[in-house]
């Protein structure tokens, strides 16, 4: 039996002991901290250690063996240096070989979570290289490895033998029961250089059975986020193009920069290659991407299309975000294409939507203060031809440049806030946008110049004062000055004729260059009244408000850009202009009166309502003042006593919501404008409802009603299951406009979405169908593509 030189013990109530010199004498100065440190990270290679970090031992003993030189911690050892632990039960450190041997339930946890565990573990003196026993690891993105026994050599590469990989957790109820997924080889390589897995001899296997089996394959490890290779394919499904088979290449050239080379096979038209650059620099990013095909059955689109005249078509696209400093940004996102509809047939990603504006920008942000300038253009991918008289994309405009910028001071003035906006925009368009029927095809009473041919600018600068006072009965009193101006100029040498429903022609009357100002003086007045009752609480608050204003200058003779979309309702309500943009002002003096209540009851319930009325007390309404867009027509504030508007919600903490909003004719209280929002989420199932209602409005753009209803809804009908539907139905053409479902799973390791979507738009005969299929395996890949 070994005679003990010397015996240390340590009390198990010891819980850490500073070793940072102690070790380093014992161990002969062999075993390093900076070392142990570094050659722990087996998983986490990236992590650099803190060379001032002290270590930390805890054992029921601490024996020095002079006659076989080594140095045993024993019992409940725990080893703790720059957040990696060891714990075991007990850890003998050999001198003589230069050797660490730890034994009995052998735990490592490193800085990063990943954790090892182990029968028995022999290492050497700085973890370089050592010998594993019935090996387990879980890292920290919650990945498993197995294995008989491991290996680890030169500090850099660890071999599993009879291994197995998963990122699939192990059934808690039944350990022994088969993971849903994992890979299971002969060797599995783990090269810390490189950062790679081997897997040799190897095959996949789904709950124990084998699905597939490899001889060799790579990947990269847990730690890497970007690493050169194959991408998983991908599969897709459409109408005119068939099912396509996408599959790609990814060069990782730099840590800062890559591309990615893309084809798609589709079974109708052919091969679509795709490429992406994608660079990041210190202060922004980039990418430049490229796409081209040559269909090879063009005919099997629609004949009035232009996806049916085009052959060779491509795409050329990049995006850009750069910060200037802390304050400031710039940045462009710009769209070159064969024809307007490329990216939209093909659902190139980014540029598959109906509008797409590409723009060049500068914005500026700083507190309360903001400034952005844009060049911009905007591309309506649609399938018509260009001589059709719906066609809208050569109608578009060129806006060069738009600029808005808004000023608050910090400190007040006189007592109130005083801001100061002003807005810049400059238009250039080839061809004037005349509508002569709705988008139904329904003729018009009068043709809309949507936008003017050749050039038009108006630059706008508004300053506004308000400050609030509060009486001692509780009345909150705001008063409210502005001054704005607008310089605007046009090319009005064209003379603008358009077809009335006569067929006779109409002249457009376009001012060419013109001043328009607008001074306002008004008062708010609001008495908010609290009520309690029990452990309920509502508030109840009168609001009016008077705006005393000259007449709206040059109402119908300057062009409606900005300003076209137009809705009246309760959100609007209170607001000083109610116009959209810059290019039309509110005029004369109005008042705007209405209440508005919020409660808070002690079942959980919170409820809101606001209600009221707009009434145009002297000069011109600017909403009766029709302009080339026929903006304010049938809006419900055309006459001098508006429609009334209204909204109320109610929600609880059950996950049930509903909200309504609608404006009621003023003299029959008939709906012109209604809509309606409900939605519940239980723990298993959810659902939502949205409906709505709008009165037709003939000169503003819309011969007939427009009515449509929405329903959405998700079932979790077991555990990782889940099952969603959706609908969208137009009442006015009794079309399906949009209708999809999808069934749905997924757990910690694997997900699968199989899904299909049907859209038709109301003047289509034909409706389009998609089919989206995924299958994800965390970690390993994804193969398909989702809708």
């Amino acid at each position: 039996m070994t005679q003990l030189i010397k015996e240390v013990k340590i009390s198990k109530n010891l819980k850490a002991y500073a070793l940072s010199t102690a070790l380093s004498f014992m161990f002969g100065f062999a075993f390093t901290q900076p070392n142990f440190a570094q050659n722990l990270n087996v998983i986490n290679a990236d992590r650099e250690s803190n060379k001032e970090a002290r270590m930390l031992l805890a054992a029921d003993e601490l024996i020095y063996d002079r006659d076989v030189n080594t140095i045993t911690a024993r019992g409940n050892v725990q080893i703790e240096y720059d957040g990696n632990r060891i714990v075991a039960k007990k850890v003998t450190y050999n001198q003589a070989t230069g050797r660490v041997m730890a034994e009995g339930e052998v735990e490592i946890v490193q800085a990063d979570g990943s954790k090892i565990y182990s029968d028995k573990i022999d290492m050497t003196e700085d973890l370089g290289e050592g010998f594993v026993n019935s090996l387990r690891a879980e890292t920290a993105d919650n990945t498993r490895f197995a294995a008989e026994s491991a290996e680890r050599s030169a500090g850099q590469m660890t071999v599993f033998n009879n291994g197995a990989y998963t990122a699939c957790e192990p059934c808690y109820q039944k350990p022994d029961r088969e993971v849903l997924w994992q890979v299971k080889a002969k060797r599995i390589i783990w090269n810390g250089e490189t950062k790679t897995m081997r897997f040799e001899n190897s095959r996949f296997e789904i709950f124990g059975v084998p699905v597939a089996w490899f001889p060799v394959f790579e990947m990269p490890d847990p730690t890497v986020k970007r690493k050169s290779g194959i991408l998983a394919p991908e599969f897709s499904y459409k109408n005119n193009l068939g099912f396509g088979v996408r599959n790609s290449y990814f060069w990782n050239l730099a840590p800062n920069y890559d591309f990615t080379l893309s084809a798609t096979g589709f079974t109708n038209q052919g091969l679509l290659t795709e490429g992406e650059w994608r660079h990041r620099l210190e202060n922004g990013t980039y990418n430049i991407r490229f796409a081209h095909i040559y269909q090879i059955n063009p005919d099997d689109f629609d004949y009035a299309t232009i996806d049916r005249h085009q052959d060779n078509r491509y795409m050329v696209s990049t995006k850009g975000n750069f910060n200037i400093n802390s304050s400031w940004t710039y940045g462009w996102d710009i769209l070159a294409q064969s024809d307007r509809n490329f990216s939209r047939t093909y659902d190139l990603e980014g540029y598959k939507e109906d509008v797409v504006r590409s723009q060049i920008y500068l914005t500026g942000l700083s507190g309360r203060n903001y400034f952005d300038m844009r060049f911009y253009h905007f591309e309506v991918q649609d399938s018509m031809l260009k001589n059709s008289p719906n066609e809208r994309n050569s109608r578009q405009p060129w806006v060069l440049p738009r600029l808005d910028y808004s000023f608050t001071p910090e400190e007040s003035v006189f007592g109130g806030e005083l801001t100061f906006n002003a807005n810049l925009q400059s238009i250039y368009r080839d061809r004037a946008d005349f509508a002569f029927a709705d988008w139904q095809g329904v003729a018009l009473n009068s043709p809309r110049l949507a936008g003017m041919a050749g050039y038009s600018g108006r630059l706008t600068a508004d300053v506004s004062w308000k400050r609030s006072f509060i009486t001692q009965g509780g009345l909150v009193l705001t008063p409210i000055v502005a001054l704005r101006g607008d310089g605007i100029t046009t090319n009005a040498d064209g003379n603008y004729n358009g077809y009335s429903r006569s067929n006779h022609y109409t002249n457009v009357d376009i001012a060419s260059d013109a001043f328009r100002g607008m001074a306002t003086a008004g008062l708010e007045l609001r008495y908010p009244l609290l009520f309690t009752a029990g452990n309920s609480t509502h508030i109840l608050e009168p609001m009016a408000q008077i705006f005393i204003r000259n007449n709206e200058q040059y109402a119908g003779r300057l062009p409606n850009e900005d300003a076209q979309s137009f809705v009246f309702d309760a959100t609007t309500l209170f607001q000083r202009d109610k116009f959209s943009g810059y290019d039309r002002v509110e005029g004369g003096t109005r008042a705007n009166v209405g209440i508005r209540y919020s409660g808070n009851l002690n079942n959980g319930w919170s409820l809101h309502a606001l209600a009221g009325q707009s009434f145009q007390l002297a000069g011109k309404n600017s909403y009766q003042q029709r302009d080339f867009v026929g903006v304010g027509s049938d809006s419900g504030l055309e006459t001098a006593r508006s429609d009334y508007v209204a909204m109320v919600g109610a929600s609880n903490q059950k996950g049930f919501a509903i909200a309504s909003r609608g404006r009621f004719d003023e003299e029959t209280g008939a709906v012109r404008r209604g809509e309606i929002e409900v939605s519940q989420n239980w723990s298993r199932v959810w659902a939502s409802s949205q409906y709505a209602y709008i009165q037709s409005q003939p000169t503003y753009g819309y011969s007939q009603d427009r009515q449509e209803v929405s329903v959405q809804g998700g079932f979790k009908f077991a555990n990782y299951w889940s099952i969603t539907a959706n609908t969208s139905y137009d009442l006015v053409s009794d079309t399906f406009v949009k209708t999809g479902t999808g069934l749905n799973y997924l757990d910690e390791c694997f997900g699968f979405t199989v899904g299909y979507e049907q859209t038709r738009n109301p003047w289509e005969n034909e409706p389009s169908h998609k089919f989206g299929f995924m299958l994800s395996f965390r970690t390993i890949a994804d193969f398909g593509q989702t809708l």
